[in-house]
């Protein structure tokens, strides 16, 4: 463990979070906004659906660790929801038990403590033919649609709604592009730089409407060591420095 001690951000999910430092992806992009505000924590998972989360869950989130998590942003529902396999085997979870899954997700993680927030991301849209193009001789036959993903995704949402924790609906957020089909994926499935973006945006939009004590909206959070220093770069009039603590010039974006 290395100090300060910082507010924690973690990412739980399936190969959505695992991939989200990859490509310009939006972990790595939360990182660059949190950067001397919080530590974003990436436990992902490729290819894992609900009921492997839940194996897990007490072992990635232990009850009794001494610091707990600030924030935890889950996702799993990408796998829960591809078609079963003849066999029984691979990651086709029930909807109605994959609602059970994320609700004790859910219920576990209200219980870390209490500033401990929660953000669901519900499971995105695909691109059908891109995953007909790239598919593997390695594995069966994948079935996979945009509209099992509609379903999963609005199950997560209302489940959401009925436990009073704050969702993001990729579903409907990466479709507001017109040309999301093609932009946003690198495969019809995993999310694409400009996929991600539209990720944070919408994470960022939770985070600075919600009214959390404290505010985890990065512009609301002190920033680590930010005193001013004689030791910063000098002005152009030779009598002061300029601290560049907060200095975001270097962002394409700047995630107001």
């Amino acid at each position: 463990m290395v100090g300060p001690a910082r507010p924690q951000f973690v990412l739980f999910g399936s190969s959505i979070v695992q991939m989200s430092f990859s490509n310009g992806g939006w972990g790595a992009i939360l990182a660059d906004v949190y950067a001397r505000k919080a530590d974003i924590v990436l436990r992902g998972y490729s290819g894992w659906n609900s009921r492997h989360a839940l194996q897990v869950l007490d072992q990635v989130f232990p009850k009794d660790a001494a610091t707990q998590p600030s924030l935890v942003i889950v996702y799993f529902g990408g796998n829960d929801s591809m078609g079963p396999h003849p066999s029984g085997l691979g990651p086709h979870v029930p909807l109605p038990e994959y609602v059970e899954n994320i609700r004790k997700i859910a219920n576990h993680l209200k219980g870390l403590s209490d500033t401990t927030r929660i953000i669901f991301l519900s499971c995105p849209p695909v691109n059908e033919a891109k995953i007909r193009e790239n598919r593997s001789e390695a594995l069966s036959k994948v079935v996979r649609t945009n509209e099992l993903c509609r379903r999963y995704s609005e199950a997560c949402i209302e489940l959401c709604k009925e436990m009073e924790i704050k969702s993001i609906d990729l579903w409907t957020a990466i479709q507001t592009r017109d040309d999301w089909l093609t932009a946003c994926f690198t495969d019809g499935i995993h999310l694409s730089e400009e996929g991600s973006k539209i990720v944070v945006k919408e994470i960022i939009k939770v985070l600075r409407e919600a009214d959390w004590v404290p505010s985890l909206y990065w512009k609301s959070m002190p920033t680590e060591f930010s005193e001013d220093s004689p030791y910063d770069l000098v002005a152009s009039d030779g009598t002061r420095t300029l601290n560049p603590s907060d200095w975001t010039f270097h962002r394409e974006i700047a995630w107001d």
